[in-house]
């Protein structure tokens, strides 16, 4: 097992044509992906993929949802354990009569964490089909605090303020070409205002509401510098991030410490 503590991780960004409402073929080509991506760079350390993976961003939470005890979730677990590595994304999970977007977290050990969406998204009818989750997390991982969130959170900088001196957030989305400029500019804000890095994975490909849906999955540095980037194509980017980077840039400009405190945070 790898070392509880790491001052650099490598991270994969993996961005697929997720094929709408279609478990399995999607989970099979991730696993052509995971399996590529390893072959190439046998040393990685988490692996993040997009919102809905298994489904697209469907509506039909009912007929598609699986829970904490499913295939899917099985399925990232035992990539985790024998790759030992973090593999996160969100899924549409049923729970207590009640269907969640949730991003989930497995730790190399099979350990679980999970966020459940707290924006839903109006404008589709996520908030008609889907219960809003309340709880902000903080993740860590390998002495690394991390904040997920899906989607539609970008959008609310209030939500996303960095409040428990966390070094990464995590986008996971389904966010349409038609607003894609949103999503290019929302995401370095957030590194910028919140001095931490970001890494954000999106999907490419038609969905069966006609919306085309062109990547750009990225990570920013917290001055918004961009560490890397994907086009529109399917595939997978690696790229490092390290705390000692981290620590200079909130030395020299230490605004954090002035920041607003809001009560429900």
């Amino acid at each position: 097992m790898k070392s509880n503590h790491s001052e650099e991780l490598r991270v994969a960004l993996i961005q697929p044509d997720t094929i709408w409402e279609n478990k399995e073929e999607n989970l099979n080509q991730l696993t052509i992906h995971i399996d590529k991506l390893k072959n190439e760079h046998p040393v990685i350390d988490m692996i993040v993929m997009p919102e809905m993976f298994t489904t697209g961003f469907t509506m039909n939470a009912e007929q598609y949802a699986e829970t904490m005890e499913g295939a899917t979730v099985e399925w990232m677990r035992e990539i985790a354990v024998e790759q030992e590595l973090v593999i996160c994304g969100s899924l549409i999970i049923h729970e207590k009569k009640k269907f969640y977007n949730r991003f989930i977290f497995v730790k190399p050990d099979g350990k679980i964490e999970f966020y459940d969406k707290k924006h839903l998204f109006s404008h589709a009818g996520e908030d008609e089909n889907y219960t809003a989750g309340n709880k902000k997390v903080t993740i860590e991982y390998k002495g690394w605090k991390i904040n997920p969130f899906i989607c539609y959170d970008l959008r609310f900088p209030v939500w996303c303020r960095n409040s428990n001196d966390v070094e990464i957030m995590i986008f996971v989305a389904n966010w349409p070409e038609t607003r894609i400029e949103h999503w290019q500019k929302l995401l370095p804000a957030r590194a910028i205002e919140n001095q931490c890095f970001v890494i954000a994975s999106n999907r490419v490909g038609l969905d069966f509401n006609g919306l085309n849906y062109n990547g750009q999955s990225a990570a920013y540095d917290a001055m918004g510098n961009t560490i890397a980037i994907m086009n529109d194509s399917v595939g997978y980017t690696l790229f490092k991030i390290r705390k000692d980077n981290l620590s200079i840039t909130r030395e020299k400009i230490p605004f954090l410490k002035d920041k607003d405190v809001f009560g429900f945070l």
